[in-house]
């Protein structure tokens, strides 16, 4: 059996270059299929304080659970996050949003592989554009979050 590669280059991740992302705000990110918006109890915390609500009131009104974990809810009609205005196309709770938000699109669902990208970049018009950003950042952000 030929001896592995173990050189720097060889376990280098396929984005080593890094990869290029511009938010352009079409809240696209924000609607589309049924999906999760993930949510721990610091981001609760902070989106309840934001919105001046208890914890409580705004876990009863924005949360749903789903098993163990924690998702914000989305409007019934067109999955959109419930935080996103309609009109605008624009997050309510920008400064504030979940860490799911806050990594798009460095997320391991979409660095799986370049084609896995590629998909990332036909739904996402900011991605694959703008300012390129270090494997190490990219890491640091797929690290918050597993997607």
């Amino acid at each position: 059996m030929p001896p592995q590669d173990k050189s720097p280059a060889a376990a280098a991740p396929w984005y080593a270059e890094g990869l290029r992302f511009k938010c352009t705000g079409c809240g696209d990110c924000c609607t589309g299929a049924p999906g999760y918006i993930w949510v721990n109890q610091a981001e609760i915390d902070a989106l309840a304080a934001r919105l001046e609500m208890s914890v409580a009131a705004f876990e009863a009104e924005y949360v749903m659970q789903i098993g163990i974990r924690r998702s914000l809810k989305e409007l019934p009609e067109s999955y959109d996050c419930v935080f996103l205005d309609a009109k605008t196309r624009k997050c309510t709770v920008y400064e504030d949003r979940p860490r799911q938000c806050r990594t798009w699109p460095f997320w391991d669902s979409n660095l799986k592989s370049p084609e896995a990208w590629d998909e990332c970049c036909e739904a996402c018009p900011g991605s694959g554009k703008g300012k390129l950003y270090s494997l190490e950042v990219i890491q640091e952000q797929a690290a918050v979050i597993h997607i």
